[in-house]
């Protein structure tokens, strides 16, 4: 499928990366938003003097500095020097460099996306060895001068930080939620990334550092912690409005070869909302099946989910489940509330299992998704 639309969010990132690095991006919205597909756009189709070091933490368990150390790194077992597959990478851009070095023997990157920092397999079992979160950093820090001397400005993205990632190093739990600075495993802080990375950006002005998350809970703890104030913005990759989903929905019914009629589109926006991803599986599913059948499989779905979900809670605590009870209620009669209107405790239990998104930018909870909330409305 075709990227459709996010201008306005693909504007803003460009604008960022023309300028010299000075802060740390956090990149957040609700569950399918499409933040990924966002900044795959940009950085496949968008960019040509960047060398972009782009860490997918998607899928992957990381409960240990190991398992952060090995998907942050890819090996390779080097048969020329480091600097050697540096300008490899880089040859697109230096043929043209008084000090270019033609290396034949290699075969051409023509990707400046690189899904992992390149390291040599003895050095990296060195780094796990060792343990030394320094020597890491030291290392960052020569790859990225690296490929600044040749020319071309170093990126770093690491996605996910959310439920299934990188939460596991930062040890979030509903019961005890700890300040960053505080957070510790196995010797490696993840207080030192993020002063890594206000050296990388605010102190260096070295490489620019995007982080991408659906955990509101997260975002929240970060955007309140000390370290950063000053040294970080945060960037909101909402589901589309109302209108932006329409015209997406005609997007999707062109492509798949199909018609929706204006009722169709205001059907199908009045179960899933703006939800890109809810959008295009209704969109693709009514090639071969009745509207109205996919519409309530969808929700048939959401409202056993949150039967369940509710379910179990009241077996664990009847009286906590009141509360929640209680909060979702509150969704009845609006889409959006203020955050401070459910108990705190409450509210970050229920960001946490992914029935609200919380924006603490503007203090705003919601539910994460149309179907969510449409399930809400309907089990209470």
């Amino acid at each position: 499928m075709k990227f459709f639309n996010r201008e306005k969010e693909i504007n803003e990132i460009l604008y960022i990366l023309n300028k010299e690095p000075d802060d740390i991006y956090f990149i957040y919205g609700s569950i399918n938003s499409g933040k990924t597909a966002l900044i795959n756009e940009v950085i496949n189709n968008r960019l040509d003097k960047y060398v972009v070091f782009y860490i997918n933490l998607r899928g992957y368990f990381i409960s240990k500095y190991d398992d952060f150390i090995r998907v942050l790194f890819k090996t390779y077992t080097p048969k020329k020097s480091f600097l050697d597959r540096i300008k490899n990478i880089l040859k697109p851009l230096i043929k043209d460099s008084p000090n270019f070095i033609d290396i034949p023997s290699i075969a051409s990157i023509t990707s400046n996306v690189l899904t992992g920092i390149p390291i040599p397999k003895n050095l990296l079992n060195q780094l796990l060895k060792d343990k030394n979160s320094d020597d890491v950093f030291n290392y960052l820090t020569e790859i990225f001068l690296e490929v600044k001397k040749y020319g071309k400005q170093p990126v770093l993205i690491i996605d996910v930080l959310e439920t299934f990632g990188f939460q596991n190093l930062c040890r979030f739990a509903p019961k005890n939620l700890q300040k960053i600075g505080d957070l510790k495993l196995n010797g490696f802080l993840i207080y030192e990334l993020f002063n890594y990375f206000i050296d990388l950006t605010k102190e260096l002005h070295l490489c620019h550092v995007f982080c991408l998350s659906s955990d509101s809970l997260f975002i929240e703890k970060v955007y309140n912690e000390a370290m950063l104030d000053g040294r970080a913005k945060y960037l909101l990759v909402d589901d589309f409005d109302k209108e932006t989903a329409l015209k997406f929905m005609d997007f999707l019914a062109e492509e798949n070869n199909i018609k929706l009629t204006n009722e169709d589109k205001g059907l199908i926006y009045s179960y899933v909302g703006g939800k890109p991803k809810d959008i295009k599986y209704v969109v693709e599913e009514i090639k071969f099946k009745e509207l109205k059948e996919v519409l309530d499989y969808l929700l048939k779905d959401t409202i056993q989910r949150l039967k369940y979900f509710l379910e179990d809670v009241k077996e664990e605590d009847e009286e906590f489940y009141n509360k929640i009870v209680e909060a979702l209620k509150l969704f009845k009669e609006s889409y959006e509330i203020e955050d401070i209107a459910i108990n705190k405790k409450v509210r970050e239990f229920l960001v946490k299992r992914n029935i609200l998104f919380l924006n603490p930018q503007k203090g705003i909870l919601k539910p994460q998704s149309f179907l969510v909330w449409n399930a809400i409305k309907r089990v209470l």
